[in-house]
This record gives structure tokens, sequence and C-alpha cells, in this order.
């Protein structure tokens, strides 16, 4: 276990390196911030001298470095627009993404999951169902799913709010009431892709010989299911958790934006916007090392429930 873990994070620190170096490069191509900093009526001398407080002036991989060595110190600059720490934008943002994410995550693994093993055991009109629901999952764009929420559960029966976001510190039940809408638009596409791979894991497993010898033993139906079958399907139910998790972030950009929920998305996509480099830069890190996280921890469990995986 020590010796996987030590090349995962040996892994993604090399990762993270090369993502971060790729963003880095990439900004060159992004308009030039001065403008939008200083205004239309900006002098061609005031736009030079802006260049070289900012550093445009230097070369890109000069940057780069500079802005990397104060990231190994936990300093990501400063935001070129609100003269904020870029560290504590990001920190004030991210519990929200990382809510709609994780409980997102969760809802699609326990839905996905469960709804895979009764289309498995059951086949028949519930397998069939399965099939259909998870093609329009795949098919159906999580904006849509977010419009159709707030038209219906927030506009006509005016059970859940349309908008906005409540902290959890100023209230719990209305933090949750917040999150639900979001939450289901982001996880939609996602439980249709859990539950046909967990179907498909769970449909292997139950052809397997060993478990015709535990059911000649006598031993319950629910226990062959939950500590049989389920452990030794879960590996690849969990890959596909892990790899949702990624297209769930992704999604956040969008349903942050519809649902007016001021998170990393929404952050990411004002920066880019205004060309905020180094908050861009600070909004990458972070997404990287979430993802990073997740798989890190997604890797454990996989190899916890399957040894083998340890040798590889």
């Amino acid at each position: 276990m020590i010796r996987l873990l030590s090349r995962r994070v040996l892994a993604a620190a090399v990762l993270l390196l090369v993502i971060t170096a790729i963003t880095s490069l990439l900004t060159v191509l992004v308009p030039d911030p001065t403008h939008n900093l200083l205004g239309t009526t900006a002098t061609a001398e005031q736009i030079l001298a802006k260049q070289r407080e900012l550093g445009l002036d230097r070369p890109v991989l000069e940057r780069y470095l500079e802005w990397l060595g104060g990231a190994v110190r936990g300093d990501l600059g400063v935001s070129w627009f609100t003269g904020l720490p870029v560290a504590e934008t990001i920190l004030a943002r991210l519990p929200i993404t990382v809510s709609l994410a994780v409980i997102a995550t969760l809802v699609s693994a326990v839905l996905g999951t469960a709804f895979g093993m009764a289309a498995a055991v059951r086949r028949g009109w519930l397998d069939r169902a399965l099939q259909v629901v998870a093609a329009l999952g795949f098919a159906v764009p999580g904006m849509w799913v977010a419009l159709l929420l707030i038209i219906v559960f927030a506009v006509q029966l005016r059970w859940l709010p349309a908008t906005g976001y409540v902290a959890f510190a100023d209230s719990p039940a209305d933090w949750a009431r917040s999150l639900v809408l979001p939450v289901v638009a982001i996880a939609s596409g996602s439980v249709a892709a859990v539950a046909a791979q967990a179907r498909n894991a769970v449909a292997a497993v139950l052809g397997q010989d060993y478990l015709r010898t535990l059911r000649s033993r006598g031993l319950p139906a629910w226990r062959l299911l939950l500590r049989h079958v389920l452990r030794n399907a879960a590996p690849a139910a969990l890959t596909v958790v892990s790899l949702q998790f990624i297209g769930l972030l992704g999604g956040a950009i969008i349903v942050e934006q519809i649902f007016a929920v001021n998170g990393l998305g929404s952050l990411a996509a004002a920066s880019s916007n205004r060309s905020d480099i180094p908050m861009v830069l600070g909004v990458v890190v972070v997404g990287v090392l979430i993802v990073l996280t997740v798989n890190l921890i997604v890797d454990l469990l996989v190899s916890w429930l399957d040894p083998k995986v340890r040798t590889r």
C-alpha cells in the first residue's frame, strides 16, 4: 500500500507540473489584459508601463518559473483585477464547488450502484428500462436539465430556490435546499453512467462459479449481494465514479452560471474572460489537486478491495 501511495503521489506531482506549465504557455494566446485594466482612454505609455508592472514584457517561461517558485511556497500571486490574493479568493469559493461536486458524486455512486445492481439481479423490464434511461442520461445535456428543473421546481411549484447559495454555517436547511437543483442537474448524467457500469460489473460477478458454491451453502441472498457481489464489482464502478467526478467539475462551470452560484466554475469563467492569468493558474492548480486527490482515494479503495492492484 505504501509503495502504491508513493507512486501515485509522484505521478500526481509530475502531472500537476506539466498541466500548470502547459496552461502558462497557453496564456500567450489570451488577449492583453492591460486594455481592460486601464480602459480605452489609456495612452501607449500607460499600457507599456502596465505591461512591465505585470511582467508581460518578459518571456513566458521566466514568468512561469517565478510563479512556480511562489506556488511551491503557497503563494499563488495576486489577482490583476481585484488586487486580492489568489489563494484567498479561491478558498472563499472552494467550499461551494466542493459541496456541489462531492454531493453529486455521492448521489451518482449510491443511486447508480443501486440501480445497476437491481437491473443485473432482476433483469427483464428493469434491465431494459435502465438501458433506456442510461442512453437518455448520456444524450441530454446538463444545461437543459438545469433549466427544466428551475422551471418546474422553482418557478411553477416554488419548492426550491432557483438561484443563489446559502453557506452551511448560516443555515444548514437552506444550504441543503440551495444545493438540491444544482446537484440533480450535475448528477443526472453521471447516475446513468455509473448504473450502466455497475450493471455490467455485477452481471459478470453473478456468473462466477464461486457464487454457485456460496448459494449451495445456503447463504442469504442479501449477504451474497452485499458482501461478495458488491465487493467484487465495486472496483469497476469506482473507476467510473472517479472519471465522472472530473466531468462533474467541468459541468459545474455551466451549472454555476445557470444557478448563479459563485463557485470555482464561475470564477474560472470570469477570470478567463478578462485574462486574469494569476487567477486562472490558481484555479487550474486547485482543480487539478482536487481531481488528483479524488483519484488517489479511489485508487486506494480499489487496491483495498482488489489486492492484485497493489502489485501492478
